[in-house]
């Protein structure tokens, strides 16, 4: 069973977050929201309030197969400047597995080289955000183990694009219609 990592922080888009916990976990992925905020307790960019699973200070990002950032602001910037959140994208990516962001958060992985010559995608109007990446304006983009989204509506098909990299385009096919979504 593949192992996610969801950084949730005050200020982050609550769907954007949710929305992949919730088919992720249809999917049978263990996925674990971390709470960057100091507190289980949660609110999000929209005041929906959330109760994470764990504090960054719990969690061991070292079995992990997937990180999850999610947008919102000012939660982005927020995950952006936490030294923990940091050392989390880097243990991720260090060990080769999948590190994930939609809305502003790209701007995250632009900023720490993470996508130089890569494909990636971001919330319209931070292109600049996405230092030295390959900037396009699909969906979602797949670039050796980075995917990144645009926003909101494109968490649905972010979601099925990271179950599609973890267990093939069958079972995303699969999820994709027992949500009836795009039929």
């Amino acid at each position: 069973m593949a192992k996610v990592a969801l950084l949730f922080s005050t200020g982050t888009e609550e769907c954007e977050a949710l929305n992949v916990v919730d088919i992720l976990r249809r999917a049978g992925m263990e996925v674990s929201i971390i709470s960057i905020s100091g507190d289980r307790k949660v609110t999000g960019s929209h005041d929906i309030t959330i109760i994470a699973d764990e504090l960054i200070e719990e969690h061991s990002f070292e079995e992990d197969d997937v990180l999850v950032i999610p947008g919102g602001m000012p939660g982005t910037n927020i995950i952006e400047a936490n030294e923990l959140a940091q050392k989390a994208i880097k243990t991720v990516s260090d060990k080769g597995k999948f590190v994930c962001a939609i809305c502003a958060a790209p701007k995250v992985l632009g900023h720490g080289a993470y996508l130089v010559g890569r494909n990636a995608c971001i919330y319209p109007g931070m292109d600049d955000e996405l230092t030295g990446a390959k900037v396009n304006h699909e969906e979602v983009n797949v670039d050796g183990k980075f995917i990144t989204s645009r926003g909101l509506g494109t968490a649905i098909p972010f979601a099925l694009t990271i179950i599609e990299q973890l267990q093939g385009k069958e079972a995303a096919d699969n999820m994709a219609a027992k949500i009836v979504f795009r039929q």
